[in-house]
């Protein structure tokens, strides 16, 4: 039966309880400290200094939403609690931890001034942008980083299946930070090399690679590499539409003739049912000042600073890879 109005309402004013659940459990490590053999709360608060009454509960609630499962000898696995480990090859931990952090929930909680103003929640509750709240709160910044880190684990298969990495002689990850994605599409292409292009901050903490060479600026002012190809892998939707378009021009002043921009990003479901790109926009507004945008405005950003929209290749993970060419 389809629940009253009320009942549906209800539920949607206290949603925001269980992703916190989900975040703090993420936050806690409780999904590393429980192995292949059921546990108990007591056992499991123990090892990750929690109150056992109040995980249990939180757990209750995750595990009635198929993360984690109870059983009579205790707390095991499900499918979803396991990408909450550290050790998942596709683990999500450093993203949950992300969401659920200190400037996250701050730019949440200021989401009425954006209502009001349009702009950023992040600036009503910081005075300043989040990358510059990170470079002050290294702490949330290096789980920013591992977030980002996890998310990439699950969209560099799906990059690879759709575009053939092989044709580029050289490919330029712009804003790549610590070269996860560029080092991985470089397996694929093994006569390929690349050029890392990011922050003197974020350059500094990125791993050497043999074949990527590292190059610190901002990609407002600063020049950037000649390539064959160059990603922009989410980072258009971090901006509004003034400052993209200044990007993509700063790339098309650098860009030979022949190159090929590789713009990485989910692309706004314009359907009327729930879609995570919609909740994703709402991030972007209340922590970047930027947005999710359709095929159709990105198209529009292109043709504003000089690219012609080429095709745009699906994926089964939530995002899209829209390939331009230089006018």
């Amino acid at each position: 039966m389809t629940p009253p109005p009320e009942a549906m309402l209800w539920a949607l004013a206290g949603g925001h309880y269980l992703p916190r659940c989900l975040q703090i459990v993420a936050e806690l490590g409780v999904a590393d400290a429980l192995g292949d053999e059921p546990a108990g709360t007591e056992r499991l608060a123990g090892e990750i200094g929690a109150h056992p009454d109040a995980l249990h509960r939180m757990l209750r609630l995750l595990a009635a939403h198929g993360v984690f499962s109870v059983q009579p000898e205790g707390w095991t696995h499900s499918e979803l609690s396991r990408f909450l480990r550290t050790d998942h090859p596709r683990s999500m931990r450093g993203f949950a931890r992300m969401m659920g952090s200190e400037g996250q929930w701050a730019a949440a909680g200021a989401l009425s001034v954006s209502a009001r103003t349009g702009k950023a929640g992040v600036l009503e509750a910081f005075g300043q942008q989040f990358w510059d709240y990170y470079l002050d709160h290294p702490e949330e910044g290096r789980v920013f980083d591992d977030a980002m880190t996890a998310k990439s684990h699950a969209e560099l298969a799906e990059l690879r299946r759709v575009l053939d990495f092989s044709r580029y002689g050289m490919i330029a990850d712009i804003g790549g930070g610590r070269g996860h994605t560029l080092a991985n599409v470089l397996e694929a292409a093994p006569e390929a090399r690349g050029i890392l292009f990011d922050l003197p901050d974020v350059i500094a903490a990125a791993p050497d690679h043999r074949r990527i060479e590292k190059q610190a600026g901002s990609f407002f002012t600063d020049p950037l590499p000649a390539a064959d190809a160059y990603i922009l892998s989410n980072i258009l939707h971090d901006w509004p539409d003034p400052e993209c378009i200044a990007i993509l021009k700063a790339i098309k002043q650098a860009a030979p003739s022949h190159a090929e921009l590789l713009i990485v990003e989910n692309l706004l479901f314009e359907g009327e049912g729930p879609h995570p790109s919609k909740v994703l926009d709402i991030v972007m507004l209340a922590a970047t000042g930027g947005r999710e945008r359709t095929e159709g405005q990105y198209d529009e950003l292109l043709r504003a600073a000089g690219w012609t929209l080429g095709r745009v290749l699906p994926t089964n993970a939530p995002l899209s890879v829209i390939v331009a060419k230089p006018n």
